[in-house]
């Protein structure tokens, strides 16, 4: 009988741990034990825990429904709306960031694979944001004297900003100064 690959359910606890504690206070054992499965497992699948973190940023970035953004049946400013009331409403509590932000603060210093890994999830990021602004611009939606893809790292710097603010102050009105500020002013 062949044996189960525990890697989804390394990679799953992985997410979560990296999420609620950080990276570096994310221990190997801390992930097999919320995986259910033999420490010694986790090498049958990942070299290292920076492996582990490279994979998981991967994933993350797939949760975050950025595809979207590019959803041509949506006009494109409601598109960035739902876009972020999305992210918004997935928070769970005041405790998570986006994993992105995270990672920035916390390794992209000491880790050229994560920092690389971090850089490209902004990076398609704010190119999906940009294209949806030009797209925007070109049907009257949004202010034509913007800068696209500046708009864009603009508003993941702004979003990200808004996460830390909302740990901090463990409520929602960082959220409610973003939307105000994004959609009625600075987009409109």
């Amino acid at each position: 009988m062949a044996r189960r690959s525990m890697k989804e359910e390394i990679l799953g606890a992985g997410v979560d741990l990296f999420l609620e504690k950080g990276f570096n206070a994310a221990g190997v054992k801390d992930i097999t034990d919320r995986a259910g499965v033999p420490k010694g497992s986790f090498y049958n699948h990942f070299e290292s825990k920076e492996a582990l973190a490279t994979v998981a940023l991967e994933r993350y970035g797939e949760t975050r429904r950025l595809t979207d953004l590019a959803n041509r049946e949506i006009p494109p400013l409601e598109r960035i709306r739902r876009h972020f009331e999305f992210l918004r409403d997935e928070l769970p509590d005041f405790a998570r960031g986006c994993m992105f932000g995270n990672f920035s603060a916390e390794v992209v210093d000491h880790s050229e694979p994560l920092r690389l890994r971090v850089h490209d999830s902004l990076n398609l990021w704010s190119t999906l944001l940009a294209d949806a602004i030009a797209e925007g611009q070109a049907a009257g939606e949004i202010r034509g004297s913007l800068d696209p893809q500046q708009t864009a790292h603009y508003l993941t710097n702004a979003w990200e900003g808004t996460l830390l603010q909302m740990r901090a102050d463990k409520n929602p009105d960082a959220f409610d100064v973003f939307f105000a500020v994004t959609f009625d002013a600075l987009l409109t």
